[in-house]
Protein backbone atom coordinates (compact mmCIF):
# COMPACT_ATOMS: atom_id res chain seq x y z
CA UNK A 1 0.00 0.00 0.00
CA UNK A 2 2.71 2.29 0.63
CA UNK A 3 4.60 1.31 -2.19
CA UNK A 4 1.17 2.21 -4.36
CA UNK A 5 1.24 5.61 -2.76
CA UNK A 6 4.84 6.59 -3.06
CA UNK A 7 4.34 5.86 -6.76
CA UNK A 8 1.41 8.03 -7.13
CA UNK A 9 2.87 11.10 -5.11
CA UNK A 10 6.02 10.51 -7.21
CA UNK A 11 3.31 10.61 -10.48
CA UNK A 12 2.01 13.56 -9.41
CA UNK A 13 4.89 15.79 -8.48
CA UNK A 14 6.67 14.59 -12.37
CA UNK A 15 3.24 15.72 -13.51
CA UNK A 16 3.14 18.88 -11.91
CA UNK A 17 6.87 19.86 -12.63
CA UNK A 18 5.73 18.35 -16.28
CA UNK A 19 2.89 21.48 -16.36
CA UNK A 20 5.13 24.05 -14.82
CA UNK A 21 7.99 23.17 -17.30
CA UNK A 22 5.57 23.66 -20.36
CA UNK A 23 3.78 26.69 -18.98
CA UNK A 24 7.59 28.70 -18.35
CA UNK A 25 8.50 27.52 -21.79
CA UNK A 26 5.64 29.19 -23.59
CA UNK A 27 5.76 32.12 -25.60
CA UNK A 28 6.05 35.38 -23.65
CA UNK A 29 5.86 38.11 -26.50
CA UNK A 30 9.49 38.78 -25.92
CA UNK A 31 12.73 38.26 -28.11
CA UNK A 32 15.49 36.19 -26.29
CA UNK A 33 19.07 36.18 -27.82
CA UNK A 34 21.36 33.84 -26.58
CA UNK A 35 25.17 33.48 -27.24
CA UNK A 36 26.33 30.24 -26.56
CA UNK A 37 29.62 29.52 -25.20
CA UNK A 38 31.72 27.43 -27.99
CA UNK A 39 34.67 28.35 -27.19
CA UNK A 40 36.86 29.62 -30.28
CA UNK A 41 33.90 30.14 -32.30
CA UNK A 42 30.37 31.68 -32.82
CA UNK A 43 26.71 30.49 -31.92
CA UNK A 44 23.67 32.46 -30.87
CA UNK A 45 20.52 30.72 -30.32
CA UNK A 46 17.42 33.42 -31.29
CA UNK A 47 13.80 33.10 -29.65
CA UNK A 48 11.59 35.36 -31.03
CA UNK A 49 8.61 36.49 -29.44
CA UNK A 50 6.02 34.51 -31.41
CA UNK A 51 8.00 31.51 -30.29
CA UNK A 52 9.89 30.48 -33.67
CA UNK A 53 13.37 29.66 -33.48
CA UNK A 54 16.64 30.78 -35.19
CA UNK A 55 20.29 29.37 -34.89
CA UNK A 56 22.93 31.72 -36.20
CA UNK A 57 26.35 29.60 -36.55
CA UNK A 58 27.34 26.12 -34.64
CA UNK A 59 30.60 26.71 -32.75
CA UNK A 60 33.41 24.39 -33.78
CA UNK A 61 32.47 20.98 -32.39
CA UNK A 62 29.28 19.60 -31.68
CA UNK A 63 28.95 18.67 -28.15
CA UNK A 64 29.00 22.47 -26.91
CA UNK A 65 26.25 23.85 -29.34
CA UNK A 66 23.87 20.88 -28.35
CA UNK A 67 24.59 21.51 -24.28
CA UNK A 68 23.69 25.49 -25.07
CA UNK A 69 20.48 24.64 -26.70
CA UNK A 70 19.80 22.12 -24.11
CA UNK A 71 20.44 25.37 -21.18
CA UNK A 72 17.84 27.04 -23.02
CA UNK A 73 15.37 25.19 -25.32
CA UNK A 74 12.69 22.50 -23.53
CA UNK A 75 14.10 19.30 -23.73
CA UNK A 76 10.88 17.64 -25.81
CA UNK A 77 11.79 20.56 -28.57
CA UNK A 78 13.39 19.05 -31.55
CA UNK A 79 12.17 21.76 -33.70
CA UNK A 80 14.05 24.69 -35.09
CA UNK A 81 12.72 27.27 -37.77
CA UNK A 82 15.88 28.42 -39.00
CA UNK A 83 19.52 27.61 -38.74
CA UNK A 84 21.93 30.29 -40.98
CA UNK A 85 25.34 29.72 -40.97
CA UNK A 86 27.01 33.48 -41.76
CA UNK A 87 30.04 31.36 -43.39
CA UNK A 88 31.42 27.56 -44.08
CA UNK A 89 34.62 27.70 -41.47
CA UNK A 90 35.12 25.06 -39.11
CA UNK A 91 34.35 27.38 -36.16
CA UNK A 92 31.29 28.54 -36.93
CA UNK A 93 29.79 25.39 -39.26
CA UNK A 94 31.24 22.56 -36.95
CA UNK A 95 28.22 22.12 -35.16
CA UNK A 96 25.80 22.44 -37.56
CA UNK A 97 25.78 18.46 -38.63
CA UNK A 98 25.03 17.28 -35.62
CA UNK A 99 21.76 20.25 -35.18
CA UNK A 100 20.50 18.38 -38.34
CA UNK A 101 20.64 15.58 -37.03
CA UNK A 102 18.98 16.06 -34.33
CA UNK A 103 16.31 18.69 -34.60
CA UNK A 104 13.75 19.38 -37.55
CA UNK A 105 14.47 22.52 -39.39
CA UNK A 106 12.33 24.19 -41.80
CA UNK A 107 14.95 26.25 -43.17
CA UNK A 108 18.61 26.96 -43.94
CA UNK A 109 19.65 30.38 -44.87
CA UNK A 110 23.66 31.32 -45.71
CA UNK A 111 25.47 32.95 -48.73
CA UNK A 112 25.81 30.76 -51.77
CA UNK A 113 30.19 30.27 -51.14
CA UNK A 114 31.74 26.67 -50.37
CA UNK A 115 34.63 25.61 -48.79
CA UNK A 116 35.97 22.71 -50.11
CA UNK A 117 36.77 20.58 -46.90
CA UNK A 118 35.51 17.11 -45.59
CA UNK A 119 33.68 18.76 -42.75
CA UNK A 120 31.42 21.15 -45.29
CA UNK A 121 30.77 18.06 -47.49
CA UNK A 122 29.58 16.19 -44.81
CA UNK A 123 27.22 19.19 -43.26
CA UNK A 124 25.41 19.80 -46.93
CA UNK A 125 25.50 15.70 -47.50
CA UNK A 126 22.97 16.27 -44.28
CA UNK A 127 21.07 18.69 -44.89
CA UNK A 128 20.58 17.13 -48.58
CA UNK A 129 19.50 13.49 -46.49
CA UNK A 130 17.29 15.72 -44.22
CA UNK A 131 15.46 17.23 -47.49
CA UNK A 132 15.67 21.04 -45.77
CA UNK A 133 15.00 24.16 -48.22
CA UNK A 134 17.87 25.70 -48.57
CA UNK A 135 17.78 29.85 -49.17
CA UNK A 136 21.00 31.74 -50.31
CA UNK A 137 20.58 35.38 -49.78
CA UNK A 138 22.60 38.32 -50.48
CA UNK A 139 22.42 41.99 -49.64
CA UNK A 140 18.72 43.55 -49.55
CA UNK A 141 17.27 40.52 -48.36
CA UNK A 142 15.06 40.34 -46.10
CA UNK A 143 13.26 37.72 -43.55
CA UNK A 144 9.98 38.26 -41.14
CA UNK A 145 9.15 36.64 -38.45
CA UNK A 146 6.16 37.95 -36.89
CA UNK A 147 7.19 41.34 -35.90
CA UNK A 148 10.45 40.61 -35.94
CA UNK A 149 12.74 41.64 -39.13
CA UNK A 150 15.70 40.18 -40.44
CA UNK A 151 18.13 41.72 -43.03
CA UNK A 152 21.05 40.95 -44.81
CA UNK A 153 23.07 44.06 -45.38
CA UNK A 154 26.08 41.57 -46.79
CA UNK A 155 27.64 39.76 -48.87
CA UNK A 156 26.15 41.67 -52.38
CA UNK A 157 25.62 39.53 -55.26
CA UNK A 158 28.72 40.92 -56.88
CA UNK A 159 31.17 39.70 -53.92
CA UNK A 160 29.43 35.95 -54.21
CA UNK A 161 30.60 36.43 -57.98
CA UNK A 162 33.62 37.33 -57.59
CA UNK A 163 34.21 34.42 -54.87
CA UNK A 164 32.95 31.96 -57.36
CA UNK A 165 35.20 33.06 -60.34
CA UNK A 166 38.34 33.25 -57.85
CA UNK A 167 37.28 29.42 -57.23
CA UNK A 168 37.64 28.69 -61.34
CA UNK A 169 40.89 27.26 -62.63
CA UNK A 170 40.56 30.45 -65.10
CA UNK A 171 41.01 32.53 -62.75
CA UNK A 172 44.47 33.69 -62.39
CA UNK A 173 46.35 32.93 -58.48
CA UNK A 174 49.20 34.14 -57.53
CA UNK A 175 50.51 34.28 -53.61
CA UNK A 176 47.44 33.57 -52.67
CA UNK A 177 45.69 36.25 -54.64
CA UNK A 178 43.09 35.73 -57.45
CA UNK A 179 42.86 38.41 -60.15
CA UNK A 180 39.41 39.15 -61.49
CA UNK A 181 39.03 41.41 -64.10
CA UNK A 182 42.52 43.08 -63.17
CA UNK A 183 40.88 43.52 -59.18
CA UNK A 184 43.06 41.47 -56.88
CA UNK A 185 40.94 40.04 -54.13
CA UNK A 186 41.43 38.48 -50.94
CA UNK A 187 40.47 34.93 -50.95
CA UNK A 188 39.73 34.42 -47.43
CA UNK A 189 36.08 33.19 -46.96
CA UNK A 190 35.35 35.91 -44.12
CA UNK A 191 34.51 37.74 -47.45
CA UNK A 192 31.44 36.65 -47.91
CA UNK A 193 30.12 36.06 -44.30
CA UNK A 194 26.56 37.14 -43.71
CA UNK A 195 26.14 40.08 -41.88
CA UNK A 196 22.29 40.37 -40.73
CA UNK A 197 20.49 43.01 -38.97
CA UNK A 198 17.87 41.93 -36.53
CA UNK A 199 14.69 44.31 -35.76
CA UNK A 200 12.26 44.09 -33.16
CA UNK A 201 10.17 47.13 -31.63
CA UNK A 202 12.89 49.92 -31.22
CA UNK A 203 15.51 47.02 -30.61
CA UNK A 204 18.25 46.24 -33.14
CA UNK A 205 21.18 43.95 -33.06
CA UNK A 206 23.79 43.36 -35.41
CA UNK A 207 25.47 39.70 -36.48
CA UNK A 208 28.19 40.30 -38.58
CA UNK A 209 29.93 36.79 -38.81
CA UNK A 210 33.29 37.00 -39.36
CA UNK A 211 32.93 39.65 -41.76
CA UNK A 212 36.06 41.83 -41.87
CA UNK A 213 37.18 45.66 -41.87
CA UNK A 214 37.97 45.69 -45.41
CA UNK A 215 34.32 44.86 -46.65
CA UNK A 216 32.63 46.90 -44.08
CA UNK A 217 32.02 50.14 -46.42
CA UNK A 218 30.75 48.00 -48.85
CA UNK A 219 27.28 47.44 -46.35
CA UNK A 220 23.72 47.81 -47.17
CA UNK A 221 23.57 51.85 -45.89
CA UNK A 222 19.92 51.65 -46.72
CA UNK A 223 19.73 49.93 -43.44
CA UNK A 224 19.69 53.31 -40.95
CA UNK A 225 20.16 53.06 -37.66
CA UNK A 226 18.69 55.77 -36.20
CA UNK A 227 19.98 55.58 -32.54
CA UNK A 228 22.89 53.35 -31.29
CA UNK A 229 21.96 49.88 -31.54
CA UNK A 230 21.13 47.80 -28.71
CA UNK A 231 23.46 44.72 -29.49
CA UNK A 232 26.27 43.89 -31.52
CA UNK A 233 27.91 40.79 -31.92
CA UNK A 234 31.37 41.94 -32.38
CA UNK A 235 32.98 40.67 -35.73
CA UNK A 236 35.75 38.02 -35.97
CA UNK A 237 35.67 37.12 -32.35
CA UNK A 238 37.21 40.76 -31.62
CA UNK A 239 39.75 40.82 -34.42
CA UNK A 240 42.34 43.14 -34.41
CA UNK A 241 40.94 43.74 -38.50
CA UNK A 242 37.66 43.01 -37.23
CA UNK A 243 35.65 46.71 -37.28
CA UNK A 244 37.27 50.14 -38.00
CA UNK A 245 36.59 53.35 -35.88
CA UNK A 246 33.88 54.12 -38.79
CA UNK A 247 31.99 50.87 -38.23
CA UNK A 248 31.64 51.38 -34.19
CA UNK A 249 30.86 54.90 -34.83
CA UNK A 250 27.88 54.50 -36.93
CA UNK A 251 26.47 51.48 -34.84
CA UNK A 252 27.53 52.58 -31.65
CA UNK A 253 26.25 49.46 -29.60
CA UNK A 254 25.04 49.85 -25.94
CA UNK A 255 26.17 46.14 -25.74
CA UNK A 256 29.31 44.53 -27.36
CA UNK A 257 28.94 40.77 -27.34
CA UNK A 258 32.33 38.85 -28.29
CA UNK A 259 32.13 35.38 -28.83
CA UNK A 260 35.54 33.61 -28.15
CA UNK A 261 37.46 30.92 -26.41
CA UNK A 262 41.05 29.69 -25.68
CA UNK A 263 43.09 30.80 -28.96
CA UNK A 264 46.25 31.38 -30.42
CA UNK A 265 45.52 34.11 -32.48
CA UNK A 266 45.22 37.35 -29.78
CA UNK A 267 41.55 37.46 -29.59
CA UNK A 268 39.96 39.75 -29.11
CA UNK A 269 42.26 42.24 -29.30
CA UNK A 270 42.96 45.17 -27.37
CA UNK A 271 42.37 47.19 -29.64
CA UNK A 272 39.13 46.08 -30.73
CA UNK A 273 38.11 46.30 -26.90
CA UNK A 274 39.04 49.86 -26.02
CA UNK A 275 37.66 51.03 -29.51
CA UNK A 276 34.24 49.32 -28.28
CA UNK A 277 34.78 50.90 -24.72
CA UNK A 278 35.50 54.20 -25.47
CA UNK A 279 32.91 54.87 -26.97
CA UNK A 280 30.63 53.64 -23.73
CA UNK A 281 29.90 50.22 -25.16
CA UNK A 282 29.58 47.50 -22.31
CA UNK A 283 31.74 44.61 -23.71
CA UNK A 284 30.91 41.29 -22.86
CA UNK A 285 32.74 38.10 -23.36
CA UNK A 286 31.50 34.02 -23.43
CA UNK A 287 34.92 33.13 -22.67
CA UNK A 288 34.39 35.15 -19.15
CA UNK A 289 30.60 35.24 -18.79
CA UNK A 290 29.72 32.06 -20.19
CA UNK A 291 26.10 31.71 -22.20
CA UNK A 292 25.09 35.59 -22.44
CA UNK A 293 21.19 36.35 -22.88
CA UNK A 294 19.46 39.59 -23.43
CA UNK A 295 15.87 39.63 -23.42
CA UNK A 296 13.72 42.75 -25.27
CA UNK A 297 10.20 43.57 -25.09
CA UNK A 298 11.08 45.37 -28.38
CA UNK A 299 11.32 48.65 -26.24
CA UNK A 300 13.23 47.91 -23.18
CA UNK A 301 16.00 45.24 -22.74
CA UNK A 302 18.08 43.41 -20.11
CA UNK A 303 21.05 41.13 -20.06
CA UNK A 304 20.78 37.88 -18.23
Amino acid sequence: MKLRIGYLISGITCGFILLLTFIWTQPDGKLHIVFCDVGQGDAAYVRFADGRDMLIDGGPDNGRVLTCLGRHMPFWDKHINIVAMSHPQADHMGGLKSIFERFTVDYFIRSDIVNPTEGYQKLMDEVVQKHVPVKFVTRGDTVAIGTTSLSVMWPSQEQITLMKLRESPAVAQGNGIATVLGVKTDPQLNDGSLVIALRYGSFDAVFPGDADSHVEAKYDQLQVFSDPVELLKVPHHGSKTGMTLAFVDWLKPRLAVISVGKNSYGHPSKEAVDMLQNIGSKVMRTDKEGDIEIISDGREWKIR
